[in-house]
C-alpha cells in the first residue's frame, strides 16, 4: 500500500496564520484539503542581518508551522486510509500485517513530535567529573551503534590523555549524535569522515572533517538559525540543539569550509575541568 499524498484540511488557525502572514494557501487538491508545493512550504525569506542573540523572523515561524502542519497531515491522513483499508479486510494474517503498519504510522508520528519537544525544550544539565578519554570511548562505541553501516567511513585519530572534564556525558553525546547524522546525511562527498580530538590550553578540541565538493552555506551563524532552513520532516532544529548543549557546557560550536580539502570542519570546544587550588 502507498504513502498518500494528499492531506487533511487545514483548521482555522493554520488558515488565519496563513492570511495573517501575507503567503497564499497552496492550491486545492482533487480531494480534501491543501496539497504542498515547493514554491509555498520552501519559500525562502529575505536574508536578514544575523547577531549573535537569537531571532527568529516571524516568516520563518510561520513557514515553519506550514511545514509543521503539512507534515502533520501526511502522517495522519495516511493512518486514516490505512484504517479503512483494514475495516475491508477480513481477520487474517493480512490483517495483522496491517495492523502492525498502522502501529507503525502512529509510531513515527509519535516519534516525531517528541523529537521536535525535545529540540525546542529547555536544557538541563547534570554536570558530573568524567575522563575525556572515556568519553571520546564511550562515544565511539555509540558511534558505532548509531551509525552500524558506516562505522568504515570514519577515520579517528585521539590523544586525550588524563585530562577530566565537567559534564552531562548523555546529554553531550546526543550533541555529537548529531553532529555525525549530519555529516553522514548532507550531501557528503567521497571519502571517509576525519575525527581528531586533543587537548589545546585547557580545552578538549573534536574537529570533524567532512568531505564536500562543494559548499555554498554560510557558516557565519552556524547552529543559531534555528527554523531558518527547512524541508519535509526537518526543521533546521538539530545544530541549533547542538550548540545549546555545547555552550550548555562553557563549550563553544565552530564550523568553516576548507576550500582547499573540499572539507566542512566542524570544530566542538569544551573546557577542561578546573582544577581545585
Amino acid at each position: 500500500m502507498r504513502t498518500p499524498k494528499t492531506c487533511f484540511m487545514c483548521c482555522g488557525t493554520w488558515r488565519a496564520i496563513i492570511r495573517t502572514s501575507g503567503l497564499q494557501p497552496a492550491e486545492k487538491s482533487s480531494t480534501r484539503g491543501f496539497q504542498s508545493t515547493d514554491s509555498n512550504f520552501m519559500a525562502t525569506a529575505a536574508p536578514l542581518n544575523r547577531t549573535d542573540a537569537l531571532a527568529v523572523p516571524w516568516t520563518d515561524a510561520v513557514r515553519f508551522i506550514r511545514q509543521l502542519s503539512h507534515d502533520l497531515r501526511n502522517h495522519l491522513n495516511a493512518i486514516e486510509l490505512q484504517s479503512a483499508y483494514i475495516s475491508e479486510c477480513e481477520a487474517t494474517a493480512e490483517t495483522k500485517a496491517e495492523i502492525d503498519r498502522l502501529r507503525k504510522m502512529l509510531s513515527g508520528l509519535r516519534s516525531a513530535l517528541q523529537k521536535i519537544s525535545e529540540e525546542l525544550g529547555e536544557l538541563g544539565t547534570n554536570l558530573i567529573a568524567y575522563r575525556a578519554s572515556d568519553f571520546v570511548e564511550d562515544l565511539r562505541k555509540t558511534i558505532a551503534r548509531e551509525f552500524q553501516d558506516k562505522n568504515g567511513e570514519i577515520d579517528w585519530a585521539m590523544d586525550t590523555g588524563p585530562a577530566m572534564l565537567q559534564i552531562d556525558p548523555e546529554l553531550l553525546q546526543q550533541a555529537f549524535i548529531e553532529v555525525f547524522s549530519n555529516a553522514f546525511q548532507h550531501d557528503r562527498g567521497k571519502g571517509a569522515l576525519r575525527i581528531a580530538c586533543k587537548i589545546d590550553r585547557n580545552r578538549l578540541v573534536f574537529t570533524i572533517r567532512e568531505p564536500k565538493i562543494r559548499f555554498k552555506s554560510s557558516t557565519h551563524n552556524w547552529g543559531r538559525e534555528p527554523l531558518r532552513h527547512i524541508t519535509c520532516g526537518h526543521y533546521g532544529l538539530g545544530l541549533y540543539r547542538v550548540r545549546a548543549i555545547i555552550e550548555a557546557h562553557g563549550g563553544d560550536m565552530r564550523a568553516q569550509y576548507d576550500a582547499t580539502g573540499s572539507e566542512l570542519v566542524t570544530t566542538l570546544i569544551l573546557p577542561l575541568q578546573r582544577e581545585e587550588s
